[in-house]
């Protein structure tokens, strides 16, 4: 059992911190987003925007209005809006604009076969793919495209900022890095549809803002060494000729593409520059259920694209089976490291403390959700509960 806890410790500490620390050292080595080629690539390419939608007719009119007042040429930028068997009044928000969107109509058939649909509408070799409910900066479409300069080049993911990050501390303390990031951020996008995005104030925005912060300084150092693993599905931008269709169950459309990309030989880079802006997710169930549909999408694209764990096939193998597969195996070592350390408490003192270490972190943990549902409980949100557990459960909370 010794054995079984310290390589588990040895794979979670890896993943998390030994991971990241190689990445920064090899991005220092070897730096190649310093180094983008040119070409003849027209400065201000035409450009497909695809957005996949279904009843988002609520959200559409101000996240169309944004595209439109973005700093691109509008005679070089299509707007293709595909309605996934939508029953509220989607259609009709869309008609307002006449030939400005295409509007494209089909039954409902999930996202990826929305996504087909609008690449097989696109008219342009950029094709540019978007959420309706994000903004972009003025200047995210122009900086989204730049890298594709570079004939190696296959996609471009943008920056997708959070409400709960500091913008601030993002830049490092530059004051005025701050202040050109929330110029960015107003001019996106009015203070009404600001105001209308924190009606509804997030109980984990500080936890996701963070643990998003970290995230995208993997992506940034992965970018450095060769590509990222992946895209930020609101605001990414590829090579038509590289698109390949999804399957019509694909989980996760934003890194089973960019990796199609990287198998065929291309990199997938981040540019920090093209920024969009988002809020976190409500509540630890809304979070909760991002997550698990990520770890289904990581082990469901294991089985679409099997080449990905053959190293002479993956130009960033070890990239992936650090971030990607470390991430599937980190619940297991969990659990092999608690076991092990019940185990081991009885051999030494150190195991002990370990393992009263992970129950205190097991209970603080308990302790944040129960207090997530009593305010859940408060809001009403737990209306339709049979009485006798909600009152066990406000009690216990």
């Amino acid at each position: 059992m010794t054995l079984v806890f310290w390589v588990s410790v040895v794979a979670v500490a890896y993943v998390y911190v030994g991971y990241p620390l190689v990445l920064r050292g090899w991005a220092r080595l070897r730096p190649r987003n310093g180094r983008l080629q040119t070409s003849d690539f027209e400065r201000e390419p035409p450009v497909s925007i695809v957005i996949a939608a279904r009843n988002e007719g609520h959200r559409l009119a101000a996240r169309i209005d944004n595209l439109l007042s973005l700093d691109y040429p509008a005679d070089k930028r299509q707007i293709i809006v595909v309605s996934d068997g939508s029953t509220d009044d989607t259609i009709d928000v869309l008609a307002r604009y006449g030939d400005t969107v295409e509007t494209l109509a089909i039954s409902s058939s999930g996202k990826a076969l929305a996504v087909n649909a609008g690449v097989a509408r696109a008219a342009h070799e950029i094709i540019v793919f978007a959420d309706a409910r994000q903004i972009f900066a003025p200047a995210a479409l122009r900086e989204l495209v730049a890298p594709l300069g570079d004939p190696s080049v296959g996609a471009v993911t943008g920056e997708l900022l959070l409400d709960a990050e500091s913008p601030c501390r993002r830049a490092g303390g530059d004051r005025r890095a701050f202040e050109r990031r929330r110029a960015a951020r107003d001019e996106a996008g009015d203070r009404r549809l600001d105001d209308r995005r924190r009606t509804v104030r997030s109980t984990i925005a500080d936890g996701v803002g963070l643990y998003w912060k970290y995230e995208k300084q993997i992506r940034r150092f992965e970018s450095a060494i060769d590509s990222t693993l992946g895209a930020t599905g609101a605001i990414y931008a590829m090579r038509r000729s590289l698109f390949r269709p999804l399957p019509a169950d694909t989980l996760l459309d934003d890194v089973l593409t960019p990796m199609r990309v990287v198998l065929a030989g291309y990199r997938v880079v981040f540019n920090e520059r093209a920024l969009a802006f988002d809020r976190a997710a409500v509540d630890a169930d809304a979070e909760a259920r991002r997550k698990i549909r990520t770890l289904a999408g990581n082990y469901q694209i294991l089985a679409l694209e099997p080449r990905l764990l053959l190293p002479w096939r993956n130009r960033v193998w070890l990239q992936y089976v650090s971030h990607k597969i470390g991430r599937l195996v980190v619940p297991y070592a969990m659990l092999a490291i608690f076991s092990a350390s019940i185990v081991l408490a009885v051999t030494n003192l150190f195991y002990v403390a370990v393992l009263a270490a992970q129950v205190g972190l097991y209970l603080l943990a308990g302790c944040g959700a129960l207090i997530e549902y009593r305010g859940q409980i408060a809001d009403g949100k737990f209306a339709a509960m049979p009485r006798p557990l909600a009152r066990a459960v406000r009690r216990v909370a």
